[in-house]
């Protein structure tokens, strides 16, 4: 008979990286069955597979490499994914419940060591740096259910940083301390901490000082997706190594980068989705599996003192969590579905606990017997399994909850809202500009596509044309997709290029227009061009066109013109709203230029609806005020100029020069220029008595510049 235990455990690397991918794809399946979170599936797919299991692989140089890169990831993405106003609103609870998530399981560790396991003291300290600390483990929960911004997340993620830097520092002076480092510790514990923090600040300083301008000039002339992959993975992997050098673990460093990167990467762009896509689909479950296939679950079974040492752990160490979490919970008055979410992302420790034992295993107190024993080092890596089992449960379970009890203080996904945004495209220049400025401004919770629109001119370039629209449609589609966003897409021939829009407008019962700014060196000399005219004057909704010269992650500031009365237009919330939830997106600011009563009820709604973004208010007393913000816009703002049709509310007569002006001042900036919906008839209503066009510019006002420009030329010619 055939002996099928010498093929084992596997050795080549082909055959390890192929029985991983299978576990990676098989796993969910089956913890989806199960009713058990897919992170816990992994975890036991490692324990089964390793050599305390079936020993069907052997825990290669590979598991080591992606364990790592799996582990930075998951600082990193929860570093990307903060939400930083959040951070800065609740930066006095994050550092309550930072100094309570460490110091309760610190303490209750330190008694239970020296009274329960009857640990040395150095051996009891070391336990305690280990339960003291955490890892996210169920961050990737909270992804699947969209609260990466949640407060509770916020205050959890924030805390673990906290918690895991003191923990870090902790064993960095035990190690100085009790590892022989120091002669008389008593005398050097003061400037060894001081020297800690002085290098901590240097880095800190340097990087905030480096990385964020790099990142803005690197993003600003690379649109490559795969150079800009390379560049974040490199800021990710530079801070970590640099965090190591300097003697704290590399996933603080992982941590600060995302935090670096923040502000340039929002949660919408294709860039943000191939970061998430590559660590969900290796790294981290490669990361998972390695942690489970180190746990000897044998050991539970063949030494009771194992078992006894893995149960006071795990209680007492999650009790502690458990205390901080709903100690925070009441103190802050928050809901219990908040407290569940703060106990259940805190209490998961996992292979910054297995490293830092690793480091007390290479203490020796005396010569020959070290600091840690192996029954320790079981006793840690079982509570790992059990902590990310408790982890991964407890915050699905809050997730449901908050989910499904509407406690999310994002804003509320409005029942009636129409949202259905056209981009009409014929340039190639600005077709990735127009497709992630829509993904900005929707509205994920609807989970809507966008709507990409080619209309070609029925002359003798036609099929020339069309079979161009079709190519550039079809990349549309691909540059939606790397969001995430589905894209639906018509190519028709009109006679008209105006018209072609409003009937695709109407076929597909849109809600907004979102189009690039005519290029006047390309069709004629008018500002607004051959068919935009023609097509925000007969169609009554919102029409937003932009002209923007770099990316959109890379704008610091949005800057809002706002007529008076813009409040009265139908329309005011939704261009207010969609500004809003970019601005969100963008990590920028955003300043509103406009009367006192305007830039009231504007203040009001952004705090209501939208009260993490960053919005300050400046008094513009008139409309011809205009030429004087030219000069507060530098080269990284964006203009917005919200303006009216005739016969509008908020329309005034300084709108005709609108063109000319921004020709004049604003010819170098990005751009924005929005027109409400208005109230009238829909775009299908026509008859006799009705104006089958309605011109921007009156043949009065033709007459009067005409008038106005022969004046100034005569004064000219006498001066």
């Amino acid at each position: 008979m055939l002996d099928f235990a010498s093929y084992f455990p596997i050795t080549d690397t082909t055959w390890i990286f192929f029985i991983v991918l299978l576990m990676i794809l098989f796993a969910p399946m089956v913890m989806s069955k199960l009713r058990i979170p897919h992170i816990i599936g992994m975890v036991l797919a490692g324990v089964i597979v390793g050599q305390y299991g079936l020993n069907i692989l052997e825990r290669d140089a590979s598991f080591e490499l992606f364990g790592q890169v799996g582990l930075y990831y998951i600082m990193f993405l929860a570093g990307l994914e903060m939400d930083m106003e959040g951070l800065k609103k609740h930066n006095k609870e994050i550092f309550i419940f930072g100094l309570l998530t460490f110091l309760t399981p610190f303490i209750l560790v330190y008694f239970a060591g020296i009274h329960l396991m009857h640990y040395s003291r150095q051996a009891t300290l070391l336990l305690c740096c280990v339960m003291s600390s955490n890892t996210l483990i169920a961050y990737p929960i909270i992804c699947k259910y969209g609260l990466q911004r949640h407060r509770a997340v916020t205050l959890s993620v924030g805390a673990s940083v906290l918690a895991l830097l003191l923990a870090l520092l902790s064993l960095s002076l035990l190690v100085s301390v009790f590892g022989h480092q120091a002669e008389d510790g008593s005398q050097n514990i003061v400037g060894l901490i001081a020297w800690m923090l002085i290098k901590l600040a240097l880095y800190c300083t340097a990087m905030l000082f480096i990385i964020p301008r790099t990142a803005r000039w690197f993003l600003q002339h690379h649109s490559d997706a795969v150079t800009q992959f390379i560049f974040v993975l490199s800021v990710l992997f530079l801070n970590a190594a640099i965090t190591s050098m300097i003697g704290l673990e590399g996933v603080f460093g992982a941590f600060f980068a995302g935090l670096l990167l923040n502000r340039y990467i929002p949660r919408v762009v294709p860039l943000m989705h191939r970061i998430e896509f590559i660590g969900n689909a290796i790294f981290i479950p490669y990361f998972l599996i390695g942690v489970g296939m180190l746990i000897n679950i044998r050991a539970l079974f063949t030494s009771l003192h194992t078992a006894y040492i893995v149960l006071i752990i795990v209680v007492i160490g999650t009790l502690g969590k458990m205390f901080a979490g709903y100690i925070a919970n009441i103190a802050f008055r928050l809901p219990l579905s908040h407290g569940n979410m703060m106990f259940g992302l805190t209490s998961a420790h996992a292979a910054g606990s297995i490293a830092i034992v690793m480091v007390g295993m290479k203490m020796e107190i005396i010569p020959g017997v070290a600091l840690v024993d192996a029954e320790m080092l079981n006793g840690v890596v079982m509570m790992i399994l059990f902590t990310c089992i408790i982890s991964s449960i407890v915050s699905e379970m809050a997730s449901r909850q908050i989910v499904l009890h509407g406690d999310i203080e994002e804003e509320d996904t409005k029942k009636g809202d129409d949202e259905k945004i056209l981009i009409p495209l014929k340039y190639q220049g600005n077709m990735e500009t127009l497709v992630s400025l829509a993904i900005m401004m929707r509205n994920e919770r609807l989970n809507r596509g966008l709507i990409g629109l080619s209309v070609v001119l029925d002359d003798q370039n036609v099929h020339r044309n069309q079979a161009l629209g079709k190519r550039l449609l079809e990349q549309a589609v691909i540059a939606a997709s790397a969001a995430d966003v589905r894209m639906q897409t018509q190519s028709r021939i009109a006679t008209n290029v105006a018209n072609g829009i409003m009937h695709a407008f109407k076929e597909y019962d849109a809600s907004e227009i979102i189009m690039g700014i005519h290029n006047r060196q390309v069709d004629d000399n008018s500002f607004w061009g051959v068919f935009a005219e023609n097509l925000f004057t007969e169609v009554n909704r919102q029409i937003i066109m932009a002209r923007l010269g770099q990316p959109l992650n890379t704008i610091r500031r949005i800057q809002v013109a706002v007529p008076s009365r813009a409040e009265y237009e139908p329309g005011f919330h939704r261009w207010l709203d969609r500004l809003a939830r970019m601005a969100a997106n963008m990590d920028c600011r955003m300043q509103f230029h406009s009367k006192q009563a305007t830039l009231a009820l504007i203040s009001q709604y952004i705090q209501n609806i939208h009260p993490n973004v960053r919005a300050e208010y400046t008094l513009m007393a008139h409309w011809n005020e205009l030429p004087r913000i030219a000069g507060e816009i530098k080269n990284d703002h964006l203009f917005v100029v919200v303006t009216a049709r005739k016969s509008t509310v908020s329309y005034k007569s300084a709108f005709d020069k609108l063109p000319s002006e921004i020709t004049q001042y604003f010819h170098q900036e990005n751009l924005m220029i929005i027109f409400p919906d208005q109230y009238g008839e829909p775009t299908d209503v026509m008859s006799f008595t009705a104006p089958q066009k309605s011109e921007q510019q009156s043949a009065y006002t033709q007459i009067r510049d005409w008038i106005a420009h022969r004046i100034q030329k005569n004064k000219s010619s006498q001066g």
